[in-house]
C-alpha cells in the first residue's frame, strides 16, 4: 500500500469513505431484514452470499486480481469463519427487534474488542479499560431494561441475547479487519468474505435453506450488490487511516438505523435506547484510548 495514514487528505478520503461504506450498509440491513423476515435469516444471508460471490468474482475476474498468498487467506478465512454465524445472528435478532435498537446493541463491540485485543496481544487492562467496561455495560443495561419493562414480547429479549453475540464476533472482527484491508486489495476482500461465508454456511443448507419468490428477488439483488460495494469502500477506508479514526464514524448507523427503520417498518426509538447508545458511544471513545498500542502492534504484523 502506498497510502500515508499520516496525510491529512488521505485521513479526510478515509472518513468520507467510511460514512459512504456505514450508510449502504444500514441500507442493506433494511433489504436484509425484510428478508429475514420473509425467509429466515439464514436463508437470507445464503441467497446474498452467493449473489455477492458471482458480482465479486467478476470483479476479481475483470481486474485479473491475483490468488493471495497463504498468509493472507488464512486473514481471509479467520475473518470468514467469524462473519458467518454474526451475520445469521444480527438478522435473526432483526426479525424480533427494532433495527436502531439492535444496531444500538451492536456498538459495543468495540468495547469487547479492546479486551480482546488485550487478550491476544497480552497487554494489562488499564484504568480506561474498566471505565470503558463499566460505562458500555451500563447502556447496555438501560435498553434492555426497557425491554424487561414488558413493552415487548418476550421473543425480543432472545433477540437482544443473539445481538449481544454477534457482537463478541463482530469484536474479533474489528481485530482482525485492519490487518486485512492492509495486505489485500478491496474487490478481493469483498470475493473472499462473501465466498467462504457462504462455505461455512452451506453444510447447514439441508435443514435451514429456504427458497425465495420471485417477488423477493429486488430484495436478493439489492442486499448483495450494497453489501459487496460497502465491503469493498470500508475496506479502501481501512487501507487509508486507523481503525482508532474510524470506528467512531460506524456510530452513524444509528442514525441511519433509526430513520430507515421508522421510513420502511414504522418503527420508533425510545428514549431509553437514546440514553443506552450515548452510555456506549462514551464508552468506545474512551476505550479508544486504548487503540495507539493497538495499531502498533498490527501495523507490525503487516509489514
Amino acid at each position: 500500500m502506498t497510502n500515508s495514514p499520516g496525510d491529512p487528505k488521505t485521513l479526510v478520503a478515509a472518513i468520507m469513505l467510511c460514512v459512504a461504506g456505514v450508510a449502504l450498509f444500514s441500507i442493506m440491513d433494511v433489504a436484509m431484514k425484510g428478508l429475514a423476515i420473509a425467509i429466515g435469516a439464514y436463508s437470507a444471508v445464503f441467497w446474498r452470499n452467493i449473489l455477492g460471490t458471482f458480482i465479486s468474482g467478476c470483479g476479481m475476474l475483470a481486474m485479473r486480481n491475483p490468488w493471495p498468498e497463504k498468509k493472507v487467506l488464512r486473514l481471509h478465512i479467520v475473518r470468514a469463519a467469524l462473519i458467518g454465524p454474526m451475520a445469521v445472528l444480527f438478522f435473526w435478532a432483526l426479525t424480533r427487534m427494532p433495527l436502531a435498537e439492535a444496531i444500538a446493541l451492536s456498538f459495543i463491540a468495540p468495547v469487547i474488542a479492546l479486551y480482546l485485543s488485550a487478550i491476544l496481544l497480552k497487554e494489562q487492562i488499564s484504568r480506561y479499560s474498566v471505565i470503558a467496561a463499566i460505562l458500555g455495560l451500563a447502556g447496555v443495561v438501560v435498553i434492555v431494561s426497557h425491554r424487561l419493562s414488558g413493552q415487548y414480547d418476550s421473543g425480543a429479549l432472545w433477540g437482544v441475547v443473539a445481538v449481544l453475540v454477534s457482537a463478541v464476533m463482530f469484536a474479533a472482527n474489528l481485530v482482525v479487519q485492519r490487518q486485512q484491508a492492509q495486505v489485500a486489495s478491496a474487490i478481493e476482500i469483498a470475493f473472499f468474505q462473501n465466498m467462504l461465508v457462504l462455505m461455512v454456511l452451506l453444510p447447514f443448507a439441508p435443514w435451514l435453506l429456504k427458497w425465495w419468490s420471485i417477488d423477493m428477488l429486488p430484495f436478493v439483488v439489492m442486499s448483495a450488490v450494497l453489501a459487496v460495494c460497502s465491503q469493498m469502500i470500508l475496506a479502501k477506508a481501512y487501507a487509508r487511516a486507523p481503525a482508532s479514526r474510524l470506528i467512531p464514524i460506524e456510530y452513524s448507523a444509528f442514525a441511519w438505523a433509526a430513520l430507515f427503520g421508522w421510513l420502511v417498518f414504522d418503527e420508533h426509538v425510545t428514549w431509553a435506547v437514546i440514553a443506552g447508545v450515548v452510555l456506549i458511544i462514551a464508552a468506545c471513545f474512551v476505550a479508544a484510548r486504548e487503540k495507539p498500542r493497538l495499531a502498533a502492534h498490527i501495523e507490525a504484523e503487516t509489514a
